[in-house]
Order: C-alpha cells, then sequence, then structure tokens
C-alpha cells in the first residue's frame, strides 16, 4: 500500500499538490467556521443523573439559562448611575427571549456592601432556538454595556461559549505566529537550507488545515469543546513536523546512494514511510481510550485529534513524497561524515547505558517515580473562572465580583428536582440542608430547590451537599444537577470507565508493535517505559498546578485542583507520542539487526541513526507546545506542561538511558515470541522489502 501510494504520488505530483492545496483552502475557509461553534459544556456525561434532570428542566421549566452583568468604578448610589441602570434594566426586559431582570437597586444582595459594584442577572426564556437565544444574549450584553461607568462587564451562560471561542482564536493565531518561525530556524539549523527546511511547514500548516476542517466536520454532529481548538492545533502542527522531519532525514540519506530523485523517494517511502504509518496508527489507537468513555467532550476530543492525526500521516505520506518528487532534486543529499563520527555521541550514550545497565535502572527508575509520587493526590475540578487569562471578559466579571461581593457571590447553586409525588417531608429535609435554600414551584406540580454552597462552585463543600442530597432523598422521585452534580458524575464515570480505557488502549498498542516487531517483550517494556515517563510528567503538573510550586513562573497559579480536562487528554496524547519515538529508535534497531546479526550492537546502531532525529523531534513538538502555554488559560497550560515534560522526558530519560539499558538487559530474548505468535507474525505481521545488505550496511 505503501509503495503504491509513493507511485501515485511521484508519478503524477503536481495532482497530488493541487488537491492538497484546495485542502487547505476548505480548511482554512469553510474549517475556520468551527471557531463560532465552540462549547463549554465539558462536565455533562449522557445518561447521569444530572444530565437528566438538566433535560426534564429544559422540557418544564418556563425560564432558561442566565448571563450576568456587573457594573463598577463609581458609586451605586451615585443617581446618575441609578438613573442609568434602571433604563437598561427596562430596556432589556423588553429584549424578546428575556424572561426576567430583577432590579439589582430592590434585589437582595446585587448592591455591594462597599457601594462601589453591582450586579444586573439577565435569565432568558426557556425552549429558544439557538437564533433567537444568541440575538437575546447579544441585545442584552449590548444594551447593558452602553451604561455609562468606568467597568461594564459581562459574561456567563450562552455568552461564555462565544467569549472563549474568540479568545481561543486569537490564542492559536498568536501560537502559530510565535512557533512557526521558532521551528522553521530550528529546522534550517537541522538541514542548512531554505528548501528542505522549507517543507516540514508546508506540512505543518496542512495539519492545521486539517485540524480545522475535523473540527468544522464534528461540530455539525456534536457540541465541540473550546480546548479543542487549542489541543488539536498544536498536535496537527507538532505531528506534521514531527513526520516530515523523519520523512526529509530519511530522503537526504537515500540521496547519498542513488542520483534518481524518484528512486530516493520511493525507497524513503518504503522505511521511514511506514515508521510513519505505524507511529500514526499508534497515536491514533491511543486517543481510542477516550471513545470508552461516555463524556461528549472526551468522545469529540478523541475522534477530533485522531482524526488530525491521520490527516498530518496521510499529507507525510502523499504531499511530502510529491514535493519531493517535483523539489527534491534542489536538495542536496546528507553530507557522510568521517568515519565513526555520525551519531557518535548517542553512540557513546547508548553504549554507555547498555555497559551500566543496572545502575541506570537504580537511578533513573526511582527519579521518575518520585517525580511521579504526586498523581495519588491528584484531584480534578471543573474549575472557575480563575482558570481563565485575566483578559477575559469572564474572569474580569469573576474579580469583580469576588473583590465588591462576599465569598460564594455568584456560585450556581446544587439545583435539585423535586418531581410530582416527591413525599413533602424529603423536600423538608433537603431544604434543611442549606440555611439559604430557595424553593421555586414549575407547571406541572415539580418543585425546584436550589442550595447555596459554601466555598467554590465545584470544591468540596459543593460536591459533598450533592452526595447528602442523593442520601437523604432515598427512593423518592428527586434528582440533582448543577456544575457540582455534573462533577460528582464525571469523577464517577472517570473511574468507571478508566480501567475499561486502559486495556483498549493497551492492547491495541500492543498488538501494533508486536506488528511492528514479531517481539512479546518489546511491546510489555515500551508500555512500561512509558508509563513512567507519563507519570513523571503528570506529577509534575499536579506540582505546579494544584500545589502551585513555580506556578508564578508559567503565569498561573496554584488552583488546589486540575482542570478535569487535563489528565485524560495528557494520558491519551502523550502516550501515544511516546510511541513515535519508540518505532523511531525501533525501526533503526530492527534495520541494524537484520545486517549485523548482532543484538547489542543493533542498541547502538539504531540510537546511532535516530537519536539525532529523535531529539530534534522532541525538540520542536515542545517548541509547538510552548507556544501555545502563552495564551494564559490554565486548562491549556496543564496540557501543554504535561504534553511538553512528557515528549522531553521520553525522548531524551527513557529512549536514551532505560530503551538501551532494557534491550542490552533483554538481549536476544528482547525479539522472542511464542512459536505460535510468530507464525501470527510472519504472516500477517510487518516485513522489510528486501535491501542489499551492502546498502543497509553503509547507512
Amino acid at each position: 500500500m505503501l509503495s503504491s501510494l509513493a507511485r501515485a504520488a511521484t508519478r503524477r505530483p503536481l495532482t497530488v499538490i493541487l488537491v492538497w492545496v484546495l485542502f487547505l483552502l476548505l480548511g482554512f475557509g469553510l474549517g475556520t467556521g468551527v471557531f463560532g461553534r465552540l462549547s463549554d459544556n465539558v462536565p455533562e456525561v449522557p445518561g447521569t443523573e444530572s444530565e437528566h434532570a438538566a433535560q426534564y428542566l429544559d422540557r418544564v421549566d418556563p425560564t432558561g439559562e442566565s448571563v450576568t452583568a456587573v457594573v463598577e468604578g463609581v458609586a451605586v448610589s451615585d443617581p446618575g448611575l441609578r438613573a442609568e441602570v434602571e433604563r437598561a434594566v427596562a430596556d432589556v426586559r423588553g429584549i424578546a427571549g428575556v424572561a426576567a431582570v430583577p432590579d439589582p437597586y430592590t434585589t437582595r444582595g446585587l448592591t455591594a456592601e462597599d457601594g462601589r459594584a453591582l450586579i444586573v442577572p439577565v435569565t432568558l426564556k426557556g425552549g429558544l432556538d439557538d437564533d433567537a437565544e444568541e440575538r437575546a444574549v447579544d441585545a442584552a450584553a449590548d444594551r447593558i454595556k452602553q451604561i455609562d461607568a468606568p467597568e461594564v462587564h459581562v459574561s456567563g451562560g450562552p455568552l461564555l461559549g462565544k467569549q472563549l471561542g474568540e479568545r481561543a482564536q486569537e490564542d492559536v493565531k498568536n501560537a502559530e505566529l510565535i512557533s512557526l518561525p521558532v521551528v522553521l530556524a530550528l529546522l534550517l539549523v537541522v538541514f542548512g537550507g531554505l528548501r528542505a527546511a522549507g517543507l516540514p511547514l508546508v506540512i505543518a500548516v496542512s495539519g492545521i488545515a486539517g485540524a480545522f476542517l475535523a473540527l468544522f466536520g464534528f461540530s455539525q454532529v456534536t457540541d465541540i469543546s473550546v480546548y479543542a481548538i487549542q489541543v488539536t492545533t498544536m498536535l496537527g502542527l507538532g505531528l506534521a513536523v514531527d513526520y516530515a522531519l523523519l520523512m526529509l532525514v530519511r530522503f537526504r540519506e537515500e540521496r547519498r546512494h542513488t542520483e534518481d530523485v524518484v528512486e530516493a523517494v520511493h525507497r524513503t517511502v518504503a522505511a521511514a514511510g511506514r515508521t510513519v504509518a505505524f507511529s500514526g496508527l499508534t497515536v491514533a489507537v491511543s486517543l481510542t481510550g477516550l471513545l470508552v468513555f461516555p463524556s461528549v467532550f472526551l468522545r469529540s476530543m478523541g475522534l477530533a485529534v485522531a482524526a488530525v492525526v491521520v490527516i498530518d500521516m496521510l499529507a507525510a505520506l502523499t504531499l511530502l513524497p510529491a514535493l519531493l518528487a517535483r523539489f527534491g532534486a534542489k536538495i542536496p543529499p546528507a553530507k557522510a561524515g568521517p568515519d565513526g563520527e555520525e551519531g557518535r555521541f548517542f553512540a557513546r550514550v547508548a553504549r554507555f547505558a547498555a555497559r551500566r545497565r543496572f545502575a541506570v535502572l537504580a537511578t533513573v527508575v526511582p527519579a521518575l517515580l518520585v517525580l511521579a509520587l504526586p498523581v495519588t493526590g491528584m484531584k480534578i475540578e471543573i474549575g472557575d473562572a480563575t482558570q481563565l487569562p485575566a483578559g477575559t471578559e469572564a474572569r474580569q466579571l469573576y474579580d469583580t465580583v469576588d473583590a465588591h461581593f462576599p465569598p460564594g457571590t455568584g456560585v450556581s447553586p446544587v439545583t435539585v428536582v423535586l418531581k410530582p409525588g416527591t413525599d413533602p417531608a424529603t423536600g423538608d429535609r433537603i431544604r434543611a440542608l442549606s440555611p439559604t435554600a430557595r424553593s421555586r414551584q414549575l407547571p406541572g406540580g415539580t418543585t425546584v430547590v436550589q442550595l447555596q454552597p459554601s466555598g467554590r462552585v465545584d470544591g468540596k463543600e459543593a460536591t459533598d451537599l450533592v452526595e447528602r442530597v442523593r442520601d437523604v432523598r432515598g427512593d423518592e422521585p428527586v434528582q440533582v444537577t448543577g456544575p457540582a452534580a455534573r462533577l460528582v458524575d464525571f469523577r464517577a464515570m472517570l473511574s468507571d470507565r478508566a480501567p475499561w480505557a486502559a486495556v483498549t488502549v493497551l492492547a491495541g498498542i500492543f498488538v501494533l508493535l508486536f506488528a511492528f516487531t514479531g517481539s512479546v517483550l518489546i511491546p510489555l517494556r515500551t508500555i512500561l517505559t512509558t508509563l513512567l515517563s507519563l507519570g513523571a510528567a503528570l506529577g509534575v503538573v499536579v506540582r505546579v498546578f494544584q500545589d502551585g510550586h513555580l506556578a508564578g513562573a508559567l503565569g498561573a497559579e496554584g488552583l488546589g485542583a486540575l482542570s478535569l480536562t487535563a489528565p485524560p487528554l495528557i494520558v491519551a496524547i502523550a502516550f501515544g507520542l511516546a510511541m513515535d519515538y519508540e518505532l523511531f529508535i525501533l525501526a533503526r534497531m530492527r534495520e541494524a539487526r537484520r545486517v549485523t546479526g548482532d543484538d547489542q550492537e543493533a542498541v547502538v546502531m539504531g540510537l546511532r541513526r535516530s537519536g539525532r532525529v529523535v531529539t530534534c523531534a522532541a525538540l520542536l513538538l515542545a517548541v509547538v507546545f510552548g507556544a501555545f502555554m502563552t495564551g494564559g488559560f490554565s486548562p491549556i497550560l496543564q496540557i501543554g506542561l504535561g504534553l511538553t515534560l512528557a515528549v522531553l522526558i521520553d525522548a531524551t530519560i527513557v529512549r536514551m538511558l532505560l530503551v538501551p539499558a532494557t534491550m542490552s538487559l533483554l538481549g536476544r530474548r528482547a525479539w522472542w515470541a511464542p512459536k505460535p505468535l510468530r507464525r501470527v507474525h510472519d504472516r500477517f505481521g510487518v516485513s522489510e522489502e528486501p535491501l542489499e545488505q551492502a546498502e543497509l550496511a553503509n547507512r
């Protein structure tokens, strides 16, 4: 199949290039429409109690979502301000789709005790379609912002998703402006020429277009989280550079052995292309673990990121060969250094790790385990506006309320739905759980009780309140919803499905690595060493963002918990990325083993030939992730730091020290498989296309 792709790409390179140009135009044209379709409803899990209760309220509650405005900077008692606010409230009440706007001057709790700020909540009518809701929200926000005051901020409800989408678009643009020039500069250092350095960026731009187009497609059938933009774009950009780098390095090596550019392209795809294909599959398989979870957010992220990985892989296997066939003659072959000089540093490291394998294992493994220890105390929460960058409207609103109003003001309540037939005594016991409980009757006999927790919207007090309500209700037709209830259900979902997700991913990775190597021990070793690097990276993220150590250096703060989006995405994506570098190294080890028959020397030769590529790829990926961390959005900072550390730890400590140490320890047994599985691999596994031994020996 790879040979067919290579022949098609080199036979009609201009046609292939034109097809990809059209794809790029579609991605940057139609695909960018996803920015207007983003959602901030991350913790929703279909089938859970909190989701059933929310859907029930959507059907029977005549009121819908709400947005909140805060006015600051002038004494609220100022007659001019009061007249302005009262006119604005009257006007907003008259907007189609608005259900209620209380007067902040006559409603308790809406004016600050210090007299310097006031809150204007706007409740929408229930049952509005998306267009009607958007018109009502925009009209209400525009009118409130006309109030003549130093600071007027409006956010919350459906407006929050729109604001976050706009911020995400800005962050992606800024990250691209930062990362692409830096990546180009590093590629110039690696290749020493603009033509070779520019080709990975062409593939990277294809990855970005693919990210936009994939997300836009998925947004037509499911909610797409605001986090998806940064995550898929950073991964699409980074993997595209990785794959193109691997292919170009191999192409320049092949050019040393043949003057025929097309033949060099075919050989490149036959060798490095196979590694790229398996790398893309392993990353995609790692993301299938997210599909095990019923969460719309996790499933959509898994599908979208997997789609971007496949697009990157196809670009590297079709567009890049076409570009090389058309312009590859102008890319010089790799220079042949003095015998023994090429990759000498990596060979020395590999020999050191192989000779001192027990010392390396006794040092590196405990060190990584120590870094991973904080994971045992990891907490996850939905989070509040403190996760957002200081310049966002929602963060400014939060900071203003926090500065002028008592703690807990504006915190979403725990919402309890007492359906018809509920024992009144049960309702009384539930109301007794909070001294500020409020009740309202809905048509049809349903009662809604809102319990105001102390502390944060998803803090321990709020989640404990949810658990107490569920204990008190017994068998009565009572359901609990709201952010705290959704967090409780989300945590339960993760706990229930995580083992199945792990089994799915590990089994898929094992099968792919077995098909690639024909060994059952190499996949086991790879999985164990990858878990070490992943645990270490996640442990550091917990120390920084949960505990607050060195968080200020990243423009963040310790929040007491990680965003519930970060751990599953870091685990799924980092596990797949680690397979990239493992496959890069194993491919070279396998080649050397076929030539020399010496298992120990194959380990050294594998690191010698792949060490530079792996190191450069990791550095470039770290640059991309680092650029996306400049936006200041805490969940993206957490994901970016986790992936950066996982990549760097894996590409250096694990692949350069643990891999040669463990491979040397296993020796010939590393490539062992039981006879039945060996026969399966001989029939269905990956086999090398025949290459002359002399050619292999020269590489």
